[in-house]
């Protein structure tokens, strides 16, 4: 019926909305970011390790297209334990 089609476009309306808000761009992309999996880091004594992180995230960074800005906030957010705490 037509109420029915209406209603069904009003809410792909709503979806098409959510989707493309702005304000969502930052959860959007730390979505992204996690489902890269990258890893926790805890700043714990490993050179290597944490010479390895740097290039992972750096990887994920690039596909991504961040800036600088976004690799920063995104960067923060594995930082786990020890490496917290020196953010």
């Amino acid at each position: 019926t037509n109420a029915q089609i209406a209603e069904a476009l009003a809410t792909l309306a709503n979806i098409v909305a959510r989707d493309n808000d702005p304000g969502r761009d930052s959860e959007k992309r730390l979505e992204w970011f996690m489902s890269h999996k990258p890893t926790l880091f805890t700043g714990r004594y490993n050179p290597k390790g944490a010479i390895k992180w740097i290039d992972e995230v750096e990887i994920i960074f690039e596909a991504m297209g961040c800036t600088e800005e976004n690799k920063t906030i995104l960067g923060t957010y594995v930082l786990r334990e020890e490496a917290n705490v020196w953010w």
